[in-house]
């Protein structure tokens, strides 16, 4: 068996991030992993419009704005989770965080962008899969993971056996 007992899981908090922290997070529910949840926040500073003028939000009220969002994604009871909310490029931050807090697996969504737009505008989750040292599973859209309660114990039956 797969010893997965460490998963981080990177948000963007984009559609293609919330397919991949429910599979992150049944993965963490299934083999009772530590489940980290990462965001990296590309700039230190946000800017909002204000009558004429753009006026920068002060540093911390984004900061704080992040890590309540980082919050309200509701992980399921009985699994450990931190919260972990870091400033820079997002795939330096993500394999710093992964190699910093030990993690056996990386759960991102991807934008599965192809050709010309994937060219110009990079891709986090690919440069992390090249880099990282562990495995990565990344997960694309549409992804929808329901468990009704027949499915949930599917297999377990076996389990003893």
């Amino acid at each position: 068996m797969l010893g997965i007992h460490t998963i981080l899981h990177p948000t963007d908090f984009s559609d293609q991030s919330r397919g991949a922290f429910q599979l992150a997070t049944a993965l963490a529910r299934d083999y009772g992993a530590h489940l980290i949840l990462l965001h990296v926040a590309r700039v230190p500073t946000a800017i909002y419009g204000y009558g004429e003028g753009m006026v920068p939000m002060p540093h911390e009220d984004a900061d704080q704005e992040l890590e309540e969002e980082l919050h309200r994604l509701e992980v399921p009871e009985g699994i450990w989770v931190t919260h972990r909310l870091e400033e820079g490029d997002p795939v330096t931050e993500v394999l710093a965080v992964a190699d910093e807090m030990h993690a056996d697996l990386i759960v991102m969504g991807t934008h599965g962008r192809r050709g010309l737009s994937r060219l110009l505008m990079g891709s986090v989750a690919e440069l992390v899969m090249r880099k990282a040292t562990c495995p990565v599973l990344t997960v694309k859209m549409p992804f929808q993971l329901e468990l009704t309660p027949a499915l949930a114990g599917a297999g377990q039956e076996h389990a003893h056996e």
